[in-house]
């Protein structure tokens, strides 16, 4: 037995490392591994979810920016030209049109919360142009034309009627004036709501019109004025 064994351990030393004949479960390692790296204390200093999804993003945006490089004529230089004459373009498409136009469905009543008379309207129109203060002007004088279609029962008093609103309604029995009605409820809603400055142009505009609009005649309807 003794010799048996001596011979046994005497061949196993004489094969080559490469040769033991000892294996270690490839999965049972791993899996091992895996829960030791899954401690805490192997990742106290990983970065957060957020800051790796920033780290992904940035890289997604320097691969594209690399991708277009090569394609670009002129390689790095040619995108940089492409992306200067992209802003230039949004700035110069600013500056044309202005603050975006907000929709009527986002304007408030035409009128405030204590009433005032056409001529009340108008003066204080008035006072606001000859300070130069063109947006209050226009605001006041295109308050003085619908409290004046009021007045006039050209328009059925109702607060938080809006500008837009008046010009249409008004349109009906002053068709003549409908166009210039909607434009100048446009001018209202542009200074009031839109971020634009009115101008002397703009007020003598609306001035005008609520000259000719207090000179003219409502049309009558047919169903009033016509045959039955």
């Amino acid at each position: 037995m003794a010799t048996g064994g001596t011979t046994a351990v005497a061949h196993l030393l004489a094969r080559g490392d490469d040769e033991v004949p000892v294996k270690v479960p490839r999965v049972p390692a791993r899996e091992a591994a895996e829960r030791e790296l899954s401690e805490p204390m192997y990742h106290e200093h990983d970065p957060g979810l957020f800051q790796r999804a920033l780290d992904w993003f940035w890289e997604r945006i320097d691969d594209l920016l690399t991708a277009a490089s090569g394609a670009t004529p002129g390689g790095t230089l040619g995108l940089v030209v492409i992306a200067i004459a992209i802003v230039l373009l949004v700035v110069a498409l600013r500056l044309r049109l202005g603050a975006l136009r907000r929709t009527p469905t986002s304007a408030v009543g035409l009128f405030d919360a204590r009433p005032r008379s056409s001529a009340e309207h108008r003066a204080a129109a008035e006072r606001h142009a000859a300070d130069h203060a063109w947006d209050q002007a226009v605001r006041e004088i295109m308050r003085a034309v619908v409290r004046s279609l009021e007045e006039r029962a050209l328009l059925d008093p109702r607060p938080g009627r809006t500008a837009d609103e008046a010009a249409t309604e008004a349109g009906r029995s002053l068709p003549d004036h409908a166009g210039r009605l909607h434009a100048a409820a446009r001018d209202f809603d542009d200074v009031t709501y839109g971020g634009r400055h009115a101008t002397a142009d703009t007020y003598a505009r609306l001035r005008d019109l609520d000259l000719d609009l207090r000179r003219s005649r409502p049309r009558l309807s047919a169903s009033a004025g016509g045959p039955g």
